[in-house]
């Protein structure tokens, strides 16, 4: 009864200013009856507890995407940031037989503009091995220079150092790697390469001793577990390169502008070299990483969808239930169109209150995501985002604005979507069938 003469009077009002006045949208009283109509009554429970789940649907959905989508572009991130921070963005080698003119072949490419820097390279694979383990490991010769131009490696050195490593027979070795081998920096390790001398008897392994001199991590798990730096020359040696080397690695300026170097490269007219670029390399591990971020979206957006139809039985519910009170509105004064604009809003407040509230949860979540992490570690007694199987040492994510903002955006869309029938279905209610039936 106080619901009715409420609305009577403002109803009233709003007739006594004229039905121009009555008939502009979004007038203030459609905004009172839509607040009025989202507050909790005890016989409109249900129809709250209804509305509480939309909105808990669409705040949950709104942060599960930007929380899954960050750690996904976290992943993209970091992963493309390690392999570009240990290898080159183009390798460069010889075709027509031992790469010996390599340090004029460096020289002409490093005076391109986009060139950073031109590292020749040998590699080879190893058993490394001490007293305590053996374990395998791919060896990669470098000058001093050429590794000191590797931030990845060089901002990482947690022991030893590589001052004068061209001068020394020191190897730079993975966190991980020294951990297995139970080594620290300054102790020796042994490497067995498969190709060594040949005798009557057939070839041997090439053996010798090394020292430590720097032990670095990167935070890749499988790149620290298995990566030893070599000195050039003691690598030409020990993999019998005489004074040649395998390739030559390129770090350009910019690696999404690959292609345009390597057309740079070609321009300068040195026969006999083939030329591949990151991106061909690891194609097929980029196309997974985008083919899963994809997949992720369309399929967690499904949670927000389910929520856009929380909205609709909810408010459908309400339309039956203020049944009477749309017919006195009508019989009042009141447009279809104020009738549909007052449960737009109703409807729309839910949407819209949820999604930002989602926004501030996904980003504070993602913000602490690290610490989360730890905690739940804690809690729980087990590991979660175990290096092992991830590659990683720590839970990655990186909050892409342009795709938050198209999340917040696809919310707001299916909340305002879902609200259009039972709107439509109010303002076409009969008032004399309302108010019979009331």
């Amino acid at each position: 009864m106080a619901d009715e003469m409420v609305l009577r009077d403002t109803a009233r009002d709003n007739a006594g200013a004229g039905r121009k006045r009555s008939s502009k949208a979004f007038a203030p009283f459609e905004w009172l009856l839509a607040l009025r109509y989202l507050r909790a009554r005890r016989k409109e429970g249900f129809i709250s507890v209804i509305a509480g789940f939309s909105f808990l649907g669409i705040m949950l959905g709104v942060a599960t995407l930007i929380i899954v989508m960050a750690v996904m572009n976290g992943f993209r991130k970091e992963l493309v940031g390690k392999i570009l921070g240990l290898n080159g963005h183009v390798i460069v080698a010889r075709m027509d037989g031992p790469f010996e003119d390599y340090a004029s072949v460096a020289s002409r490419f490093a005076t391109l503009p986009m060139i950073k820097s031109a590292i020749p390279l040998v590699e080879g694979q190893v058993m490394a091995s001490t007293q305590a383990q053996a374990v395998g490991g791919n060896v990669r010769g470098v000058s001093e220079a050429g590794l000191k131009s590797l931030d990845l490696v060089s901002n990482n050195i947690i022991a030893g150092t590589l001052d004068g490593f061209d001068a020394q027979e020191g190897l730079a070795i993975g966190r991980r790697l020294a951990d297995n081998l139970r080594i620290n920096a300054g102790d020796s390790l042994t490497l067995v390469g498969p190709r060594g001398a040949c005798t009557p008897f057939g070839c041997v392994p090439r053996t010798k001793s090394y020292r430590v001199s720097a032990i670095f991590e990167l935070g890749m798990s499988e790149y620290d577990r298995i990566m030893i730096f070599m000195p050039l020359g003691e690598a030409q040696k020990f993999f019998g390169r005489d004074k040649g080397v395998d390739v030559i690695e390129i770090v350009t300026d910019n690696p999404d502008t690959v292609a345009k170097s390597i057309s740079a490269m070609r321009s300068l007219g040195i026969d006999g070299l083939h030329y591949s670029d990151w991106m061909g390399r690891n194609e097929t591990f980029i196309r997974v990483l985008d083919l899963e971020r994809t997949m992720m979206f369309i399929i967690l957006s499904l949670i927000v969808l389910v929520a856009a139809f929380n909205i609709i039985s909810g408010l459908m519910m309400l339309v039956k239930d203020k049944g009477r009170d749309i017919g006195i509105l009508r019989t009042m004064g009141a447009t279809k169109g104020a009738i549909m604009r007052v449960f737009l809003i109703t409807g729309g407040a839910i949407g819209v209150v949820g999604t930002l509230a989602g926004f501030l949860l996904g980003v504070l979540f993602t913000w602490r995501i690290e610490e989360i992490r730890q905690f739940v570690a804690r809690v729980t007694g087990r590991t979660v985002f175990d290096p092992n199987f991830y590659y990683l040492t720590r839970m990655p994510a990186d909050i892409d604005m342009v795709e938050t903002i198209v999340i917040v955006l696809l919310a707001l869309l299916l909340s305002i979507l879902a609200t259009l029938y039972p709107s439509w279905r109010a303002s076409r209610l009969d008032p004399v069938e309302a108010l019979r039936y009331g």
